[in-house]
């Protein structure tokens, strides 16, 4: 039985999908807990967040038959081999926001960006002020699901926020980019102006040899974006880091969000990135946070992360292009903006929503994408047009009412081998099917691995993908 509520937000899904949209009004915001989704999603499974681990889960990747879901006090390892039943298998504690996780072979790697006094998994916090306090890379053994182990920690300027795989050709060694920003004069290992990553170089035979092989300036003519003075939602982020970096390994790429900018690099040397193309958006665009390439490598999605993540902007106040995706066509080697996208469902004043992390849905001849919204939920959105971009799914919840105002909803959402997984703040892992004529051909795509920082393209047979 639909409430009342639920079945007009279920229709206002239909005529959406049927390509035209309706006005979100006040009265369409779910009840706190509610779950509102398109008529072509459906929920499989919730698994609660461990109790093991007291604060917010964070980002996702996969292996085989494996998630990886990290948390702000360590992180988790689940089995998803029958998606349905997906359970936990071990958790380890090992503070240190933000545990942002990757893995490659039996090793995960998870960024601390908090200041810690030691590199163990008991240290506490430690001002950055203070020498001998460590943030940075922690790389774990995971050969045994059940029982992960801790075996090496680099070191690196300001943290590591987010990171970046980037597996050499050889098969030898995978290097780290390290994203971090906000550096300081009173951090005596993380100087301003900090416009550089830090790469980490992780000899597979013997990855505790791990170490900063090179710390590449990304902006060494001026300085990247200076910012605009102001308070939220004026103020524009000057450009101290990176954010994040998507790299595209086999095609020599990568993308990186830059608080003020979006770059391409050139990555076919991992050793020695070089910035071949830059832009701005002084008009829209708060905070550079994250990147995807499409399949073909013509096109980048940048995010941006207005109101840095605790801000209510999925709203009529804000509007449709701040907060938003930006879509940019790679053409003769620069970005040419496209367009922007956002979900079009306004969400209440006590619901953070933002534009955050997300993966391609693998479709021939198409451009799709699922994303995460914090608050806002989960979105599916197909770009082939990138100057109209579309949503053609979406999942989410009301209010979270399990913990303060402004601070829930799902952190990323990715597509695995038939399955969308979102790792929700506090509500744990949720598991989501899209049956649709548009993606269900996705289904017969099997990968083996999904790091969403690390792409690796999938089968296109022929088509015209992204053109």
């Amino acid at each position: 039985m639909l409430s009342p509520r639920r079945a007009l937000i279920l229709f206002a899904a239909v005529v959406a999908l049927a390509g035209t949209t309706l006005p979100a009004q006040a009265a369409d915001i779910p009840a706190p807990g509610e779950i509102v989704m398109s008529p072509n999603i459906t929920h499989v499974t919730n698994v609660p967040k461990p109790e093991a681990l007291a604060d917010i889960h964070t980002d996702m990747a996969f292996q085989g038959d494996y998630a990886y879901v990290g948390n702000y006090y360590g992180f988790s390892i689940y089995d998803i081999k029958n998606p349905k039943k997906t359970r936990l298998v071990s958790s380890l504690v090992c503070p240190g926001g933000q545990m942002d996780v990757s893995v490659y072979g039996n090793l995960l790697f998870g960024s601390v960006d908090s200041s810690r006094n030691n590199d163990s998994c008991a240290s506490t916090s430690q001002p950055a002020s203070v020498k001998e306090s460590w943030e940075g890379m922690r790389i774990f053994d995971i050969s045994d699901k059940a029982n992960p182990r801790y075996i090496k920690s680099v070191e690196t300027n300001c943290g590591s926020h987010t990171h970046t795989l980037v597996p050499d050709r050889s098969g030898e060694n995978v290097y780290v980019y390290v994203s971090s920003y906000s550096p300081s004069a009173a951090f005596p290992d993380c100087q301003p102006p900090h416009d550089l990553i830090s790469i980490i170089k992780v000899p597979l035979r013997n990855p505790t040899a791990a170490s900063v092989i090179a710390t590449p300036n990304l902006f060494p003519v001026d300085g990247g974006f200076g910012g605009v003075p102001g308070s939220y939602p004026v103020g524009k982020s000057a450009t101290t880091g990176c954010h994040d970096i998507t790299a595209y390994p086999e095609k020599g790429i990568a993308a990186g969000a830059c608080m003020g900018d979006g770059i391409l690099l050139d990555i076919r040397d991992p050793e020695q990135p070089k910035v071949t193309a830059q832009v701005r958006d002084e008009t829209n665009f708060a905070f550079w946070h994250s990147a995807t390439f499409n399949n073909s490598g013509t096109k980048v999605i940048f995010t941006d992360e207005l109101g840095g993540g605790t801000r209510a902007t999925c709203n009529e106040a804000i509007g449709p292009n701040r907060g938003a995706n930006a879509y940019y066509d790679i053409v003769g080697g620069q970005l040419v903006f496209k367009g922007y996208f956002k979900i079009p469902r306004h969400q209440a004043d006590t619901e953070n929503c933002v534009a955050h992390n997300g993966s391609l849905i693998p479709v021939k001849g198409r451009d799709i994408m699922v994303q995460a919204w914090y608050q806002g939920g989960i979105s599916v959105v197909d770009f082939t047009d990138s100057a109209n971009a579309k949503e053609i799914a979406f999942f989410e919840r009301g209010p979270d009412n399990t913990a303060p105002a402004l601070s829930g909803g799902f952190w990323s959402a990715y597509y695995y081998n038939g399955y969308i997984y979102g790792s929700d703040f506090n509500l744990g892992l949720d598991v989501l099917k899209i049956n649709d004529p548009r993606t269900n051909q996705a289904n017969s795509v099997k990968s083996r691995l999904l790091n969403a920082q690390t792409q690796e393209s999938y089968p296109d047979h022929g088509h015209g993908h992204g053109h």
